[in-house]
């Protein structure tokens, strides 16, 4: 566990992270700390080739609030260029954090406000719970969804976006599941109970396979077809065939055994 201030970063013997927003006391809002905090953490996670995937999580009663009261007021006293420098940085962890070579799954319960959605959205899976609340807010406030816009856009779509983002209604976990924000919601008392289902499932897969296709799947974007993209797709098949993982996935499903990287979550060593 490393000395962050507003978050927690925890690593299991088995192979991933888990990234605790950890301000339960100001309902996890973010602030100026808590995103240089991400940034420092997030290229921690990245940097760490042993990695399998990454959870984030928030301690307490809400996922987040979205930006903390105190700095927006904060920002309010700052001129033009000091505010565009706090989006900048605003920016770069929500593009880090999209970026993550190993995949990443949110798990959202309570309140999700404003920003908390970028955050959401920059992770390749996310769960909640069903009762949890989402809010694209910014415009009650006299603001926009401007950073996170591009994120939560892929997330759920231009037509959603442009609902949520001009109404700021609120929405439920089961909305959220139906518009895409979440692959799956559960009653809030098994949230944990489907967070370890998650991990158990991730666990089963080659580490070196999902990272190549997170890399292959960003080169797809929309599928639009293509002679580059073909030949893309083309060569990371026969590379990740002739790789190390590669060639013990196929001997192990042919000689029908565990492939290696399942018998190494058994004998993993606490970090």
């Amino acid at each position: 566990m490393h000395d962050f201030h507003t978050l927690e970063l925890e690593f299991d013997p088995r192979g991933f992270a888990t990234l605790w927003l950890n301000r339960p006391e100001k309902n996890n809002a973010f602030n100026a700390q808590m995103i240089r905090e991400l940034i420092i953490a997030l290229d921690r996670i990245q940097s760490d080739s042993s990695l399998r995937f990454v959870l984030l999580r928030a301690r307490g009663k809400h996922f987040s609030a979205g930006a903390d009261l105190a700095w927006m007021q904060e920002s309010a006293n700052l001129d033009y260029n000091t505010n565009l420098g706090d989006a900048r940085e605003l920016g770069e962890m929500m593009y880090n954090l999209a970026r993550l070579k190993l995949p990443s799954l949110a798990v959202v319960q309570g309140a999700a406000y404003g920003g908390a959605l970028g955050l959401i959205s920059c992770c390749d899976m996310a769960i909640g719970a069903d009762d949890a609340q989402f809010c694209l807010s910014e415009v009650k406030i006299g603001l926009a969804p401007a950073v996170i816009s591009p994120f939560v856009t892929q997330a759920i779509g231009e037509r959603h976006v442009r609902r949520y983002a001009l109404t700021a209604e609120r929405f439920s976990g089961e909305r959220a599941r139906e518009i895409g924000l979440l692959s799956e919601c559960y009653p809030a008392a098994e949230l944990d109970a489907q967070v370890q289902h998650w991990v158990d499932n991730l666990l089963l897969n080659s580490p070196q396979a999902m990272r190549v296709s997170k890399d292959l799947l960003r080169e797809v974007g929309h599928g639009e077809l293509s002679p580059a993209l073909r030949r893309y797709c083309e060569n990371a098949i026969a590379r990740i065939r002739v790789s190390p993982e590669g060639q013990e996935g196929l001997r192990a499903f042919l000689q029908k055994r565990e492939p290696a990287w399942r018998e190494d979550n058994k004998t993993g060593e606490s970090r």
